[in-house]
């Protein structure tokens, strides 16, 4: 995998990425209705405990019932309530390359009662022998932009998709191949193309005990077509394309989208918007999308290997565009803060140390939520759309008129 070509990304006009930035691919206070937080549901197995499975298919997967961990069912924001701030920090790709990445950020989740969301590349769990099952959609059979992992890392990312389920995090996709340049780009991909790139994702995951040929791990404790409800696309192209499908499937949300805002988001094709957002970047007059690919972009241009000596500063900017985002929906209109991420090491790992000072740096605060995507969609699904419409009127940045208690009573 370290051949990976995240140089799709690199190619994709990196000069124009200090304008606007590219797609790069502590214990919460739970007070306070309406929203899903770190509270634990007691009818939940107890840590460590394994459900009963029933497996599915090659037994590569199990139904085990209903995910643990999870927050208690939310309820509607009350008039003149104010709503919660909520976070997801949300994970592309997902494998385990062997640099323990996943099992850090694992452990910083468990640590600080945070959910959050894995978009899995489905090819993640083929090993390279095999890929000739993957035929991707106008590219070559086999082919793919961010290579194949090793067999071992193929079984440590199964370890750790595993954990993640039962610790109570989301499973999305981040489909396979990773195109994001030439002819055979994901931006120029139909729906029926998009179609046939998530039954080959859904296959990979169901199917890893017949390809990879383990038989010593367990299955993978959920049913991933039924669990399957949203993704993000590379380097954030091709949503246009991909919409009919996801609609079609009953997914309820999407994160592809390019360059959003900090506001409450809406619908498209009955699929919620839930997009990585352009966030205040520290000496900059610009604004910076919400990835750490992204502030690299800005940083070290088109390299992932830096100038060594610039590594602390940008660690302390890049920590400072995530928490000046956070500050500006938190003391204003309390828009969700989206927070994208890959598992690499780049600039010196800079970028993860970053995404742990600031998720440290939110745990503290009253009314934050650290949820993954899902469960904020399940959030957003119980409230009045009046509520939702009161909250879309306040832009990035916008106090409610008179106090949150004389805005939502409006409402």
């Amino acid at each position: 995998m370290r051949g990976v070509s995240r140089r799709g990304l690199l190619g994709l006009g990196l000069g124009a990425a200090a304008a606007m930035g590219i797609a790069g691919c502590g214990s919460s206070d739970t007070s306070g209705p309406g929203a899903p937080g770190p509270v634990r549901n007691p009818k939940n197995p107890k840590p460590g405990e394994k459900p009963a499975a029933r497996p599915i298919g090659d037994g590569s997967t199990a139904d085990t019932g209903p995910q643990p961990n999870q927050p208690d069912a939310p309820v509607p924001l009350q008039p003149g309530e104010t709503p919660p701030q909520f976070v997801v920090f949300s994970w592309d790709g997902a494998g385990e390359i062997g640099n323990g990445l996943f099992p850090r950020f694992l452990k910083l989740a468990k640590d600080h009662g945070a959910a959050m969301t894995f978009f899995l590349s489905g090819i993640y769990l083929l090993p390279e022998s095999k890929r000739h099952l993957y035929r991707p959609p106008n590219n070559p059979v086999g082919a793919s932009d961010i290579g194949y992992l090793k067999d071992e890392n193929v079984r440590s990312t199964l370890t750790y998709v595993r954990q993640a389920w039962l610790d109570g995090h989301e499973m999305g996709t981040h489909f396979n191949g990773h195109f994001c340049a030439g002819s055979g780009s994901v931006g120029r991909w139909t729906p029926d193309d998009w179609q046939s790139e998530i039954d080959q994702a859904v296959s990979f995951v169901t199917n890893w005990r017949t390809n990879t040929g383990f038989t010593d791990l367990d299955p993978l404790p959920f049913d991933y077509a039924k669990e399957l409800k949203g993704a993000r696309t590379p380097c954030l192209l091709g949503r246009d394309g991909l919409l009919p499908t996801a609609q079609r499937l009953g997914w309820r949300y999407d994160s592809s989208s390019p360059g959003g805002l900090q506001v409450w988001p809406v619908r498209r094709s009955g699929v919620w918007d839930l997009p990585l957002q352009s966030l205040p970047f520290p000496g900059h007059s610009f604004e910076v999308l919400s990835m750490d690919y992204n502030i690299l972009a800005n940083q070290s241009k088109s390299t992932t290997r830096g100038v060594p000596a610039n590594y602390p500063g940008w660690r302390t900017q890049a920590t400072a565009t995530y928490l000046g985002g956070f500050r500006r929906a938190y003391e204003t209109n309390r828009a969700p803060l989206f927070i994208g991420n890959h598992f690499e090491e780049w600039n010196g790992g800079i970028y993860m140390d970053a995404v742990e000072e600031a998720l440290k740096g939110m745990t503290d605060k009253r009314d934050v939520r650290l949820v993954s995507f899902r469960q904020f969609t399940d959030w957003l699904e119980v409230q009045d759309p009046k509520v939702l419409a009161r909250l879309r009127g306040l832009g990035p940045g916008q106090s409610p008129a008179g106090g949150w208690s004389a805005y939502m009573t409006a409402a």
